[in-house]
Parts: structure tokens; C-alpha cells; sequence
């Protein structure tokens, strides 16, 4: 056995990670569960994880996981424990609350069979959160709800029919589950309002931003493109990752109409993917990719010429969307049409990335493309301020030692007080 001293924080602890997502998935909190828990694992730590059956950002269940009602699973030394939900295939209030419910009801009839030493959830499945705090409760063992996006707010934005109600019910599950916590870590200073306005004292809140989870491009650019179809001279504005209501990727659409020399590619799935095809029926300067795999991401990234990031403008997002991290990492300048004030586009200021355009406007978005298009060195000046941002601030490393200290903290608090 390993002296005390050199014995790491997490040898030989329990702890459960409770996250809807999870590896398969590549892109939205998923990847952040995965590498949080290998990372834990690695540490020492016995790991386990309550999620879902992938099926983000497409809205289907994985073809391997169809069918399949429970299902435990050992993934990167990290014990992977699996329930089957509802997947809806369109997004509503109410489908959107049977979906939650689902995975409520599966979570809690069949938690894994452990006691955990401490329970983290991530935030915004409700589900997760309130199974967290059931789970944590049952156990008498501290519980840190993880925010990453809160669903009150951005039900009542996010124009799906029923929101208002949606946000009240989604308000009430995000207040317990907050309420219930020894810690709340926040992925963004500007949650810190909205989580103390739900009676969370600001001394139990902690900052762990979210860290790039992907490698940097290492590909020749020219074969990317040519590989990929874009011509050399055709400026080529690439958008990736979910395709729902709230990125409001209508504005890109309109852009391929009323720019003809301009390509516009939309790279990932979600449920208006459907809808947007019908929409751009006829454009021949618009393409729908499939989500790239890891292995080749960043290389499609960075041989785009420009990098959108779209919210509608009844939006104000305090979430930062992971592929802001990954268009970062890339190399290319961002073009951010997102309302002035949320976190995606105080960190398209903070990193001098890229720059921001009003939302759900195709003429502001063209006039800022081809301002980049036209200034080469301003574009790539812009770009190069992305990967700089990403090594002063946005390390895995950095990342996971935040984490490494917010679930130490409270396990020691809880050590402390069971000797009082």
C-alpha cells in the first residue's frame, strides 16, 4: 500500500457521476461527463455513472442500444450503468417533460447497486439533478450539482409551444435540486445570479469552467478541403453541432440565399435538421455534413474559413456551447450571432476570437464574413487569439484539477464532520 502522504485524494473512493449524456456521445455535456469520470478513475477512484442510451445530438437512440432496457457497461476503467428513456424524435414541452420523466422514473426504480462516498449531476437534465439529490439523500453523502445550462430559463426562451409552463416546472426541479446541495460548481460566472436567485448562498458556489476536449488539427488544410468538396477561393462558413430550436440556424439559411458565392455548411444533427433541409431546398451553396468523427473534428473545423455560433434573440444564454471551446482549439475566427450579454458572447469578447454580429440577422452575419474574407490578416489574427485563449484558460488539465478540488473539498467536509 501506497505511504499516506503519497496516498492521492481519491484512492479508493465511491463516487457516482449522474449525467443524461455520456460517452458515445462527441459533442454537448457528454464528452465533459466522460472525461471527468476516466479522469477520476484514473485517480484511484472506484467510478460509476447513471446515464442514458446515446442518443445526443440526433434525438435516436444509438443502433447498438435500441431495444435495450438496462445495461451496465465497463468503459475507459470507469463502470458505465445504463437506463432506457423516452427519446423524443421533435422537440415540445410535453415531450420534452416525458423525456425527463423517463429518465426520472428509470433512475430512481433502478439506481446502481452502491453506496457512493458522493454524488455529482449534471445540470441541465433535470432528471439527473433531482436523482442526484434523491440519490444523495438516501445515503446521507454530499451532492454537487454541476451547472452547465439551466432549463427554466431557457424553456420559457427557447419558442418550443407550452414553454411557459415547461420553465415553471423546469424552475421548481432546478430549485430542489440546487437546494439540496453541499456545493454547486458553475461552468460560467454569469450562472452566479441565477443559482443564488434560487436561494443558493454565493459561499457554496464554485467555478469549474468546462476545459477543450479536443485535440488541436493536425491535418493539411488543401487536402481537407478537397477532400471535403470546398473549392480554394469559395469562402466556406461552417456551423457544428446541435441542430434545435434554440441555435435559431434559420439566420445561416438565409445567408446561403442572399449570398450565392458564399458556402454555408451546417455539421451535426438535431431535431430541426428536418426542417432546415426544407428551408434551404434549392441552395446549392448550402450542405448538410454528418457530425465528424473525433478523430478528424478539428480538421474540418479549421479548414473552414469562418466558424458560426447562432442563438435566436429571445435567447439569453448564460451557457457556454462546447463547440465554442473546439472552434477555439481550431484556429479560425468565430462570427458570433448571439445576443449581446450571455456567456457565449462574453467569451467570444474575453478570447478576441472572433466577432459578434446581432442574432437572427442574415445581412449582419454576411457583412461580418465577408469583412474577415476580405481581411486576411485580420481573420487570421483573430484566429490565432482562439488557441492562445485556449492554453491560458481552457486546459484539460486546468479543468480537472477544479473538479479534483470541489469533490475534495466536500468529502473532506464530510470526514469532518462525522468525527465531531
Amino acid at each position: 500500500m501506497p505511504d499516506e502522504e503519497h496516498r492521492k485524494p481519491l484512492d479508493g473512493r465511491r463516487l457516482l457521476v449522474v449525467s443524461t449524456n455520456y460517452a458515445p456521445e462527441l459533442t454537448g455535456i457528454g464528452p465533459y461527463a466522460a472525461q471527468l469520470a476516466e479522469h477520476w478513475a484514473r485517480s484511484g477512484a472506484d467510478t460509476h455513472v447513471l446515464t442514458g442510451m446515446p442518443h445526443y445530438p440526433s434525438w435516436r437512440t444509438e443502433e447498438a442500444y435500441r431495444g435495450v432496457w438496462r445495461t451496465d457497461e465497463q468503459r475507459a476503467g470507469v463502470t458505465v450503468h445504463r437506463r432506457r428513456h423516452y427519446v423524443p424524435p421533435r422537440q415540445s414541452a410535453l415531450r420534452r417533460a416525458a423525456f425527463e420523466a423517463s429518465v426520472l422514473a428509470h433512475g430512481l426504480a433502478a439506481p446502481p447497486a452502491l453506496r457512493p462516498d458522493a454524488v455529482i449531476a449534471q445540470l441541465p437534465s433535470l432528471a439527473g439533478g433531482v436523482i442526484g439529490a434523491r440519490l444523495a439523500r438516501r445515503h446521507g453523502i454530499p451532492y454537487i450539482p454541476v451547472v452547465q445550462d439551466l432549463m427554466g430559463a431557457a424553456a420559457a426562451q427557447s419558442g418550443i409551444r407550452g414553454g411557459g409552463r415547461a420553465a415553471a416546472l423546469a424552475s421548481r426541479a432546478e430549485r430542489y435540486a440546487l437546494g439540496a446541495a453541499t456545493l454547486v460548481g458553475v461552468i460560467h460566472e454569469s450562472f452566479v445570479p441565477r443559482v443564488t436567485a434560487y436561494g443558493v448562498a454565493p459561499e457554496r458556489i464554485r467555478l469549474v469552467p468546462n476545459w477543450t476536449h479536443v485535440q488541436a488539427p493536425s491535418a493539411d488544410r488543401a487536402r481537407t478541403r478537397a477532400r471535403l468538396g470546398w473549392r480554394e477561393g469559395t469562402p466556406v462558413v461552417l456551423h457544428s453541432g446541435n441542430m434545435g430550436l434554440k441555435q435559431g440556424l434559420e439566420v445561416l439559411v438565409d445567408a446561403a440565399r442572399l449570398a450565392p458565392e458564399i458556402r454555408i455548411v451546417l455539421m451535426g444533427d438535431g431535431n430541426q435538421r428536418d426542417a432546415l433541409l426544407a428551408r434551404a431546398s434549392g441552395l446549392p451553396n448550402l450542405d448538410f455534413l454528418p457530425p465528424a468523427g473525433a478523430d478528424e473534428f478539428t480538421d474540418v473545423l479549421a479548414a473552414a474559413d469562418v466558424l458560426a455560433v447562432t442563438q435566436r434573440a429571445s435567447v439569453l444564454d448564460m451557457s457556454v456551447p462546447s463547440k465554442l471551446t473546439s472552434y477555439f482549439v481550431s484556429g479560425r475566427p468565430v462570427v458570433a450571432s448571439v445576443a449581446d450579454g450571455g456567456g457565449t458572447a462574453q467569451e467570444v469578447q474575453r478570447s478576441g476570437a472572433g466577432l459578434l454580429v446581432a442574432p437572427e440577422d442574415p445581412a449582419a452575419v454576411l457583412a461580418a464574413v465577408r469583412k474577415l474574407v476580405e481581411e486576411p490578416s485580420a481573420a487570421d489574427e483573430l484566429g490565432s487569439n482562439g488557441p492562445r485563449y485556449v492554453a491560458r484558460h481552457l486546459g484539460r488539465e486546468a479543468g480537472l484539477a477544479r473538479f479534483d478540488a470541489l469533490i475534495t473539498e466536500v468529502l473532506q467536509d464530510a470526514e469532518g464532520r462525522d468525527r465531531r
